[in-house]
């Protein structure tokens, strides 16, 4: 029976499904944080990249396909989010983006595709920029690369839901766990400034890029997705019918497909 869940009723209750166990986890010390990362199973490397104010454990219906199609795939908490710690300093997207790098170095990675969420495909995008001998490809899910591409924000039951699972999972697995509402301050105040690339930029983009974006997203306007698919050479637009911001744990099955057919196309 195909498992859905277009309200988050599941999610917010019960999270998403619990992640297999890894081969091999832990932190890896970097530029004044300490950045958690979990691999599992073996194969061509895949790094899943969570989105703003979540965390790795969001990607639990993701894994085990991958790893039935032969993945092996990592996870990293992006700093300050789940179990990685971050300093002083304001968020920032490329700051994220050289802490991928540094869970790479440490795992031996030379390659991997980035299938990115949110935040996490924005991390994934700088990637592509700034270190393209590292990144096969980008599975760009529900981002913007400037803040013009934002919809103004409305409260949604579904949205609720998933900041309330949020603030549960922050509670449980942060080593500032009492931080919650400082932290989603920090977080806001970068996805407002951040980040800010022009039509330039992407053009300089040289490994495959999927944009994505799902029916019904409550963050991003369609607009601004297909001026990145547009901007960035021979990238693919992929439309999600019927979700939105939150199509992995929406329909994974749906989104699970969309992820292989593009790790398919390119080979990795």
């Amino acid at each position: 029976m195909e498992f859905d869940d277009d309200e988050l009723i599941h999610f917010e209750a019960h999270g998403a499904a619990p992640l297999p166990p890894a081969v091999v986890e832990g932190h890896v010390a970097h530029d004044g944080a300490r950045i958690w990362y979990a691999s599992y199973g073996s194969g061509p490397p895949v790094i899943l990249l969570h989105g703003g104010l979540g965390h790795s454990g969001n990607w639990g219906h993701q894994v085990p396909a991958l790893l039935r199609r032969g993945r092996r795939v990592v996870l990293i908490d992006s700093r300050g989010h789940g179990r990685s710690t971050r300093d002083s300093r304001p968020y920032s997207y490329e700051l994220m983006a050289s802490d991928v790098l540094a869970v790479m170095d440490a795992l031996h990675v030379e390659k991997a595709a980035i299938v990115g969420w949110s935040d996490g495909a924005c991390i994934a995008l700088i990637l592509a920029m700034a270190a393209p001998s590292r990144v096969e490809g980008v599975f760009f899910f529900a981002c913007n690369m400037d803040p013009s591409g934002t919809r103004e924000f409305v409260p949604t039951p579904v949205i609720d839901r998933c900041f309330s699972r949020h603030a549960k999972d922050y509670a449980a697995l942060s080593t500032t766990p009492d931080d919650f509402n400082p932290f989603v301050e920090a977080v806001s105040l970068m996805m407002r400034t951040e980040p800010n690339y022009q039509a330039a930029d992407l053009g300089l983009i040289r490994v495959p890029v999927a944009i994505v974006l799902a029916e019904h997203d409550e963050f991003i306007k369609p607009d601004h997705a297909e001026y990145l698919a547009r901007s960035i050479p021979n990238a693919e637009m992929i439309y999600l019918n019927g979700v939105s911001h939150f199509a992995p744990l929406q329909r994974p099955s749906q989104f699970n497909a969309a992820v292989e057919s593009f790790l398919d196309g390119i080979g990795s």
